[in-house]
C-alpha cells in the first residue's frame, strides 16, 4: 500500500490489517515540500507494526507545475479554518502523481508476489483532483492486469480504495475505531519549520472541518 504520512492512508494500512491482510508500505520521496510526512509514515508504520515499510526516491522537482514541488509557487491558503474548499483543481495537484506512485507500487507488489494494492483516495471531501476520482481506480486496476505478467498469466491484482465514499469525518471516526495513531499523522501541506501545521491550506481545512464536526 501507498503510506503518505497522512490520515487515509494510515487509516487505509489498519484496514487492510483488520481485513488480515499483511501491510506492506511504500511511501514515495518526490523532492515535497517538507519532509515531514515521510517520518510521521516511518513513525505510523512502527505504531502499527506493518510488515515492512520501504521509502523510494522519485524527484519530481524536474517535473514541476505543482506548490508541493515548487517552492516559488505558493500553497493556496484560505483566510480561516471554517472556509469552504474550492472544487476546483488547485496548484497543491502533483501532475499524474497517483498514476506514478501506484506504478511503483505495482512493481514493488508483483516483484514480492503480492496482488492487492490500496490507495488512501477519497472522492467526497476532495481538492478535485483527477486521480483521486472512482473513475481512474477502476481504469487503472484494469491496466495493472494488463501491463503485468502476473496479470497477463491469470493471476490478477485489486486495488482497494476503500475510503472512495467517505467523507473526511467519517474517516477521522474510522481511524479512531481501527486505533489508528491519527495524532502522528499529518495533513498540512505546508507545515512549519517545527511541524506544526499551517491551519489554512486546503488539507488543514478540511481535517480541521472534521475534527469540529466530530466533536459536535
Amino acid at each position: 500500500m501507498l503510506l503518505s504520512g497522512g490520515l487515509d492512508s494510515a487509516t487505509v494500512a489498519a484496514w487492510l490489517q483488520r481485513e488480515g491482510f499483511e501491510v506492506h508500505a511504500l511511501s514515495v520521496d518526490y523532492g515535497q515540500r517538507h519532509s515531514i510526512e515521510l517520518n510521521a509514515a516511518r513513525e505510523i508504520a512502527a505504531d502499527l507494526k506493518l510488515a515492512d515499510h520501504h521509502v523510494l526516491q522519485l524527484d519530481l522537482r524536474g517535473v514541476g507545475g505543482s506548490a508541493l514541488t515548487d517552492l516559488e509557487m505558493e500553497v493556496p491558503k484560505g483566510k480561516s479554518p471554517t472556509e469552504p474548499v474550492s472544487q476546483e483543481i488547485p496548484t497543491t495537484y502533483v501532475p499524474a502523481r497517483n498514476t506514478l506512485f501506484l506504478s511503483l507500487a505495482l512493481g514493488f507488489a508483483e516483484a514480492r508476489g503480492a496482488h492487492d494494492l490500496a490507495i488512501g483516495v477519497n472522492a467526497l471531501d476532495y481538492s478535485g483532483y483527477p486521480d483521486c476520482r472512482p473513475e481512474f481506480i477502476a481504469s487503472f486496476e484494469k491496466l495493472a492486469n494488463l501491463a503485468t505478467r502476473e496479470g497477463i498469466e491469470g493471476r490478477p491484482f485489486r486495488l482497494h480504495a476503500p475510503l472512495q465514499d467517505l467523507t473526511k469525518v467519517e474517516i477521522l471516526r474510522l481511524a479512531h475505531e481501527l486505533g489508528v495513531p491519527v495524532d502522528k499523522t499529518i495533513s498540512c501541506y505546508d507545515p512549519r519549520e517545527d511541524g506544526s501545521i499551517c491551519g489554512l491550506c486546503e488539507s488543514c481545512r478540511l481535517r480541521l472541518q472534521a475534527e469540529m464536526e466530530l466533536n459536535q
